[in-house]
């Protein structure tokens, strides 16, 4: 079924401020650029085991794309990936005695800054920083691929000027690990992120100059992190939407490299985030390739490589991530419609995170308390306001945020699923999960409001609209209710403290067939 682009837009200043939302700080990437280049001046110092190979340490990844997103809770870490290129040729050595070179000098290094023990994995040593510190390096040991680098100058200029910084990397699951071959896994890194600069073509180039203005600085010594174009920012919308979606499938979620490789092909040099994220939602899988009957998204800066290698022996990857696309081209589809931005964020909230989809939304709120948005104001678009529903009799002091983080239907026999506000309808006779998150700490009261509508409803004297206290803890920030009346109905958390309503969550719509 054909995906068309909705002829509304009324949600684009959320995008724009979901994007802002999922920034990595300016320090995180100042933090990575001092560790890259402080293991660089360690491997060239005058006792390093590797400085006569010219050691080159750099970036890679969503940190140098500037697709790099906020780590989804406070629980997870930065991942900074890195390139230790040492300039032995492939032939002199194993991809194993490479690895042991470069972790020889990993391991000291470590030592000398008090860090723990490097983590030896299939591809990279890792070094973990400080705890608090929410930030890990995997640095990727590399040699220069001079076959690769003279195959693609024979390719033609475009692959040339692509393939001129291509790389041999070291795998321990790759059959030749262990002894001398020229037969290595590749990468290239350098080359890809040159492609991608293109692709983002003049959008890059404009605000790329601006930015240089800024700094007093070249275009060419802006880091593309500094540049926000529309193609980034669609990547970072799709990556958090593709890491809530398959937060409990993690071995099926489409990897990074497809999503971003895709979605710079689909790019069409929109200059406004939504224009970009309907193009390439509505494009990205036209660049799926077939080659003998295999899915082929190759490496622009190596044809050769293809990044959807994993789906010809893992089918279930290739159905998850058109499983993602067809759920990510309704969600937004979907959220464009909305009449405002609220009922939009209401759509979003379950794939791309209640926490952060309230955030963006009170990032141009007017009415606010010492930088705190107060979800108060939603009040005024309630969905269900029959006469029987009774206002909340506290007097209204903002105190913090409450939403209704996840909400799951269970039907006898089978087990929970989880549902959004306005979705389908749910059968009747199920059973009803809601579970509430909360800023406000001590001691609070927790009340909940269920609205019921319909003949059914009505006919059983149970239309409800008042207020239920759960509990005076925060264990009453989970409620059950079961499906009993076909109609709309509404639940909404109310949060009060020392006698004032701190906090309220806005309804949540259920649809009963």
């Amino acid at each position: 079924m054909a995906f068309t682009l909705p002829n509304t837009r009324p949600l684009d200043d959320l995008l724009e401020d979901l994007v802002e939302e999922l920034q990595v700080p300016p320090g995180r990437y100042e933090q990575a650029e001092r560790s890259y280049k402080s293991l660089g001046e360690w491997l060239h110092r005058p006792e390093s085991t590797v400085r006569e190979s010219d050691p080159d340490v750099y970036v890679q990844g969503s940190f140098r794309l500037g697709t790099a997103i906020k780590p989804a809770s406070d629980e997870e870490d930065y991942d900074i990936d890195m390139v230790c290129r040492l300039g032995y040729e492939k032939s002199s050595l194993s991809q194993a005695e490479l690895k042991r070179r470069v972790g020889v000098e990993i391991r000291a290094y470590a030592k000398r800054h008090g860090m723990s023990k490097p983590d030896d994995g299939r591809r990279c040593w890792t070094l973990v920083y400080a705890d608090g510190a929410q930030f890990h390096m995997d640095v990727l040991p590399a040699v220069p691929d001079s076959e690769k680098r003279r195959y693609l100058r024979e390719a033609g200029p475009v692959l040339a000027r692509l393939g001129a910084t291509a790389l041999a990397i070291t795998d321990n699951e790759h059959p030749d690990f262990q002894r001398i071959a020229g037969d290595w896994p590749r990468s290239n890194p350098k080359g890809y992120a040159l492609w991608f600069r293109d692709r983002m073509g003049q959008a890059f180039r404009t605000r790329a100059l601006n930015e240089a203005h800024k700094m007093r600085a070249s275009v060419e010594e802006v880091p593309t992190y500094r540049v926000r174009t529309p193609l980034q920012g669609t990547i970072q919308i799709l990556k958090r939407h593709r890491d809530m979606m398959f937060s409990d499938r993690t071995d099926e979620k489409p990897i990074s490299i497809l999503i971003t490789t895709l979605s710079a092909h689909a790019y069409n040099q929109e200059d406004d985030l939504s224009g970009a994220l309907f193009s390439i939602l509505r494009n990205m899988d036209r660049y799926i390739m077939q080659r003998e009957g295999v899915d082929w998204v190759e490496n622009p800066a190596d044809p050769a490589e293809n990044f959807a290698d994993k789906w010809e022996k893992n089918p279930e990857r290739r159905d998850a991530f058109h499983e993602w696309l067809a759920q990510a081209r309704a969600d937004f589809a979907s959220a464009h419609r909305a009449a405002t931005a609220d009922v939009a964020g209401t759509i979003l909230s379950e794939h791309m995170g209640t926490a952060l989809v309230n955030r963006a939304l009170g990032r141009r709120n007017p009415v606010q308390k010492s930088g705190y948005v107060a979800p108060l104001v939603r009040a005024a678009n309630l969905i269900l306001a029959p006469a029987y529903m009774r206002k909340p009799r506290w007097p209204h002091k903002p105190e913090g945020r409450v939403s209704i983080d996840t909400a799951t239907f269970t039907q006898k026999g089978f087990r929970p699923q989880p549902f959004i506000s306005g979705g389908a309808a749910l059968p009747k006779h199920s059973s009803l999960n809601f579970k509430a998150e909360t800023t406000l700490t001590g001691r609070f009261k927790v009340y909940w409001q269920v609205v019921n509508t319909g003949r059914e409803a009505e006919v059983a004297d149970c239309l409800r609209g008042g207020f239920n206290l759960d509990s005076a803890v925060r264990g009453g920030l989970t409620h059950t209710e079961s499906t009993l009346y076909r109609g709309q109905h509404s639940i909404e958390c109310f949060i009060v403290k020392n006698g004032k309503l701190a906090a309220r969550s806005g309804q949540f719509i259920v649809n009963i067939a």
